[in-house]
């Protein structure tokens, strides 16, 4: 496990290794995730992917994490020109204003 920006990255073996624990008995995912340090949302999540493709990677996709910070990304820079957009709108019905 190494920390990554306030996240901790698991290795594949280690995800593995969770997933085969709970394979032997799934009522047991909070108590497993407790023990291995892991939110029970995580270890959930992990178990489900490997139940769609054993032999697939059990990490989200890459362009999928991309997608979603670009998502936030576009929506910070529209909230930042609406705000440009209705102070210039402020600003030209001020100056309009004062040359009548």
């Amino acid at each position: 496990m190494t920390k990554r920006r306030g996240r901790t990255a698991y290795t594949d073996e280690f995800r593995r290794e969770a997933v085969r624990l709970i394979e032997r008995d799934p009522s047991q995912i909070a108590t497993v995730a407790r023990e291995l340090g892991v939110h029970r949302e995580t270890l959930l999540a992990w178990w489900q992917r490997t139940q769609a493709r054993p032999d697939g990677p059990i990490v989200a996709p890459a362009h999928v994490l991309t997608l979603e910070e670009e998502n936030r990304r576009l929506r910070q820079e529209n909230a930042r020109l609406t705000e440009e957009r209705d102070i210039l709108k402020k600003a030209t019905a001020f100056f309009a204003r004062d040359t009548r």
